[in-house]
């Protein structure tokens, strides 16, 4: 009896130590579980956010060679252009050797326009050009000893005088440079002014219009005093956006009217009083003239040839070009 309630207690114990040892296992399993499930979390979320990366990159990876394959395509037509264009070069050199060049393409022809005797700096431009041409007294030489002599030479004479052939040669030079879409009118005044060619304006591509010019030009007698406003208001009848003057100095006869004006109160050479003028009158006489012509917006350019006793008349026309973005010329005596 004894030995068998000591052995159901023996049981009992036994049982009670497994149950015991049974539940600590079990809350370390909970723990290693709950442990695992949290990796598992975790690790899924790396997961997830290394296959959006891949996907992200997987996206500019094909954008990318996307863009390659473009670049590609350009590169391709670009070598294919290339290609015609190196052709298309050397059929126009191969064309270009077998034209034969001109020696002379100028409307009106000047034999004296090599490249040589161009001005430099000077360019004849503008939609409605005015060429005003002095042929008083003094365009015939440079020295005043030989202007008065001169002035008393038949008309066959004066006209074949050097300066004067020059002269021509200028107006040659400025009319052989016309560009083709332009309107010109060409005056010229001594103590008055008159118009050569036709009066309405030529065409810069009009050859027998401007030939006429030069014939008429070939007429003319140079005599007179240098009266610049009457040329100043014929030319402005054309209403030219750029003017050319071939002169020799400054103006020495005005309008009639000038008597009754102070600045040239002791400018008696002006209506007939004196045989000669000052240089201070003379250059009141162009002041004044200037600014009444009414032209201040024409772009002016001026050919002065030499002249002696006029050593003002430089500064005085480069005072003028230089306000309306025009040049004073004073070429050498090769030119042109």
């Amino acid at each position: 009896m004894s030995c068998g309630l000591g052995a159901i207690i023996l049981v009992l114990m036994l049982v009670k130590h497994d149950v015991e040892h049974v539940s600590d296992e079990s809350e370390r399993l909970t723990s290693d579980l709950e442990r695992l499930q949290s990796t598992e979390e975790e690790l899924s979320a790396k997961v997830v956010s290394a296959l959006r990366a891949k996907a992200a990159t997987t996206g500019q990876v094909e954008a990318l060679e996307s863009e390659i394959s473009r670049v590609r395509r350009e590169l391709q037509e670009k070598q294919v252009e290339i290609t015609a264009r190196r052709s298309e070069e050397k059929t126009l050199e191969e064309t270009i050797k077998t034209i034969e060049v001109q020696d002379n393409t100028d409307i009106v022809e000047n034999r004296q326009v090599g490249e040589e005797n161009y001005v430099i700096g000077l360019r004849v431009e503008g939609k409605r050009i005015g060429i005003l041409v002095d042929s008083s007294a003094s365009m015939t030489e440079e020295k005043l000893i030989d202007i008065i002599r001169s002035k008393n030479m038949a008309p066959g004479v004066r006209i074949q005088a050097p300066k004067w052939q020059r002269t021509r040669r200028v107006v040659a030079w400025l009319l052989a440079r016309l560009p083709r879409d332009t309107s010109v009118r060409v005056v010229a005044f001594g103590e008055t002014a008159q118009g050569l060619g036709n009066s309405a304006g030529v065409s810069g591509g009009d050859a027998a219009g401007l030939w006429q010019i030069v014939s008429d030009m070939n007429k003319i007698v140079p005599g007179g005093a240098t009266n610049l406003a009457a040329g100043l208001k014929a030319i402005s009848a054309h209403k030219p956006t750029d003017l050319y003057l071939i002169t020799d100095g400054l103006p020495t006869a005005g309008n009639s009217g000038y008597r009754s004006l102070n600045p040239f109160s002791g400018c008696s050479a002006l209506w007939g009083g004196s045989t000669s003028i000052s240089g201070e009158c003379r250059a009141r006489l162009f002041r004044h003239t200037v600014n009444n012509a009414g032209m201040d917006k024409v772009r002016t350019n001026v050919i002065l040839l030499p002249l002696e006793g006029d050593p003002e008349a430089a500064a005085h026309f480069w005072r003028w070009t230089a306000a309306t973005n025009g040049l004073l010329i004073s070429p050498a005596e090769s030119w042109p």
